[in-house]
């Protein structure tokens, strides 16, 4: 990717990005929080303040790199920590916890969706491409981010909700299975299995969100 359409897309993408990212990893800490695990409000992280979820490495630097080398943005948040002996019902708790990072995603992108309508609707004159681009931008986003961490594979949080939904002998087994989780998905990345699997989610999504939105 050139250095102009790189500048361009970071542009277009930093608003919506930045905002999936704080407030996926914001709602963890609210619901554990409302379930009985105060440490991550303890630890200031049940804030809308995105420089308390960010990871220079993972948020910042990694995707900026794999965006230009590849035109494909790859990276990671800091994780919300979330102590489940502290939850009431810590395994029933726990997939509500989980679920509670893409459905944020999920409801930020109805309201970017609201937002390109309503951008759509204005006069000509009126309308900030601009803005189009963000609120589209936003919708994308945030569909990605739901539809991969409800990907069912830890420590993703669809491998949290698969945990909390087994049995207690095949959870504990799966449970296990965490700290290989990540090089699971490095792989999966690395050689396009991931994009293979979660596009025609991805699409499907999107597809329905512009029928439903009655956008373009």
């Amino acid at each position: 990717m050139d250095i102009y359409n790189f500048l361009t897309v970071v542009s277009v993408y930093a608003i919506p990005v930045i905002l999936a990212i704080t407030l996926h990893e914001a709602s963890h800490g609210y619901v554990a929080r409302h379930f009985g695990d105060t440490t991550a409000y303890m630890m200031g992280r049940v804030t809308l303040n995105p420089l308390k979820h960010i990871d220079w490495l993972g948020t910042v630097a990694l995707p900026l790199l794999t965006l230009f080398l590849s035109g494909f943005m790859f990276g990671w948040a800091k994780p919300v920590p979330v102590n489940e002996r502290n939850l009431r019902s810590p395994k029933r708790d726990m997939m509500w916890v989980a679920a509670a990072g893409p459905g944020a995603n999920v409801v930020m992108a109805v309201g970017w969706a609201i937002v390109m309508k309503v951008l759509l609707e204005l006069p000509a004159n009126g309308v900030s491409t601009f803005w189009v681009a963000v609120s589209e931008a936003g919708i994308v986003v945030n569909v990605v981010f739901a539809i991969l961490n409800l990907f069912p594979l830890l420590p993703l949080d669809g491998g949290r909700i698969v945990a909390s939904l087994l049995p207690d002998p095949l959870s504990y087994r799966y449970a296990r299975l965490e700290p290989y989780g990540i090089f699971v998905l490095l792989a999966l990345v690395a050689t396009g299995a991931l994009s293979f699997i979660l596009n025609p989610l991805v699409r499907g999504a999107l597809n329905q969100i512009n029928k439903v939105m009655g956008l373009r």
